[in-house]
């Protein structure tokens, strides 16, 4: 309560505030580049602001409320539509229900949780980090592969900014740490997705999720669309204005990774994933940040019956808009993969094309996820390295990568030392669920995917 301390507070209380409403002022005007929007006049007034008003609060506040003054309406929006009716109106012919074999569920399941944890701990100590700073990592450890989890070196080479790793919850995902799987909001959301499905049933509600949020999630471990999406929803917003309503992240990957769990429990059917996924996505995001939501949710519920990664990575594309920015990516990464025959080549073709993107946006990420299945060859431990070396969102890509090889091969085939360090264990921040034991995760996913196979047998 004293008097200074308290003033220190307020400054820099505002201090975030204001660096904030700098941020999301340059992300709405690159968001609505992105839309195909006409943004030079946008772009010539923020330049002015860097450097002529860097420091006034009023000028950019008076920018940031004229950029959210109601009138904003996407060009593409026919073209990338946000409603469901209007996104399954543009399917041609939607993925088709897959057969599933019943003896192998149990074991499939528990290799997509565990593929999902493997992935998301192997790309945790690199999260944001291009690709360059990943090669970099390696070599300065002696190792020119990623064949394990990365060591911590000590000392920390001089070269890598080794700041992030001083974390605990961070230096736990390096090898010799691993003593159980930390907390990751990649992981947080596959549980707080099947608490949706055990609580609500199949039927579950958008308003059922940001109830959830707020009962379940702090508010300080959500990011991005769903901070901004969060605060609308305590600031008395209804879905869909959560997901519009000043947010410049509408199309960043935070519903692509919340889709593992609507996946699993429709395990062999795709379509059902992804209009399950659609009520998730729809709190938080728009368009392309819905599609990601939707096409890896269909991707993954696909991998259950399928033995082939680009067969699953198609079903999920049949679940999407063909017109979408999100699809024509995914189209493009499927075909330079057949054209150059190892990942790096691919990836510095689709660098050039869509490096443009935020590292933390669905539609660059979902193709370095792509390039993963595609070049991993079925192999879990080369898959989840790809997708972690290709940079930029690694945990979440590494993460939805194994998940999809995981739910793929099973959890009996997926070698031993991905998954031994975890000691069955996983930390959450998910109210009444850290510690949870992941076959516990498993087994209570496949009594869901049981119960919406008896639901719509009796519908």
């Amino acid at each position: 309560r004293h008097p200074l301390l308290h003033k220190r507070q307020q400054l820099t209380w505002r201090e975030m505030q204001f660096h904030e409403i700098r941020d999301h002022v340059r992300q709405e005007i690159q968001q609505r580049a992105e839309e195909g929007a006409e943004v030079s006049a946008w772009r010539d007034r923020l330049k002015d602001l860097d450097e002529n008003h860097p420091d006034d609060e009023s000028a950019w506040r008076s920018a940031f409320d004229g950029l959210y003054d109601g009138s904003y309406v996407a060009p593409n929006a026919d073209a990338e539509p946000s409603s469901l009716d209007a996104i399954l109106a543009l399917l041609p012919e939607p993925a088709a229900d897959l057969p599933v074999a019943e003896t192998d569920i149990a074991d499939r399941m528990l290799g997509a949780w565990l593929g999902r944890i493997a992935g998301c701990v192997l790309g945790k100590p690199v999260e944001g980090r291009p690709r360059n700073y990943v090669d970099l990592y390696l070599s300065l450890v002696g190792e020119t592969e990623l064949t394990d989890y990365f060591p911590m070196p000590d000392p920390f080479p001089e070269q890598l900014d080794g700041t992030w790793l001083t974390n605990p919850n961070i230096s736990g995902c390096t090898r010799p740490n691993i003593r159980i799987a930390e907390r990751d909001d990649d992981i947080d959301y596959t549980i707080i997705g099947l608490h949706y499905i055990e609580k609500y049933g199949p039927g579950f509600t958008t308003e059922n999720v940001a109830q959830e949020w707020q009962t379940l999630l702090p508010f300080g471990q959500v990011f991005t669309a769903e901070r901004v999406a969060y605060r609308n929803i305590v600031n008395g917003l209804e879905p869909p204005l959560t997901a519009t309503y000043r947010n410049p992240f509408r199309e960043w990957i935070g519903a692509q990774i919340r889709a593992d769990a609507f996946g699993y429990v429709n395990a062999g059917r795709p379509l059902d994933a992804a209009k399950i996924a659609y009520r998730d996505a729809s709190l938080s995001h728009t368009a392309n940040g819905i599609y990601g939501e939707m096409w890896a949710a269909a991707m993954i519920a696909s991998a259950f019956s399928l033995d082939d990664p680009q067969a699953a990575i198609e079903a999920g594309l049949a679940c999407i808009p063909p017109s979408s920015r999100l699809a024509s990516a995914i189209r493009g990464a499927l075909d330079w993969c057949v054209e150059y025959p190892i990942w790096q080549e691919c990836w510095e073709r689709a660098q050039a094309e869509y490096g443009h993107y935020h590292w933390v946006h669905t539609i660059n990420n979902a193709v370095w996820v792509v390039l993963a299945l595609m070049y991993g060859q079925k192999d879990f431990g080369k898959t989840i390295s790809i997708a972690v070396r290709c940079g930029n969102d690694t945990d979440c890509n590494g993460a939805t990568a194994g998940s999809v090889i995981g739910a793929m091969l099973g959890a009996r085939a997926i070698p031993d030392k991905w998954t031994r360090d975890f000691n069955n264990t996983v930390r959450s921040y998910v109210m009444g669920f850290d510690n949870s034991r992941i076959t516990d995760l498993a087994e209570r996913t496949v009594k869901q995917y049981r119960r919406l196979r008896k639901h719509d047998a009796k519908a």
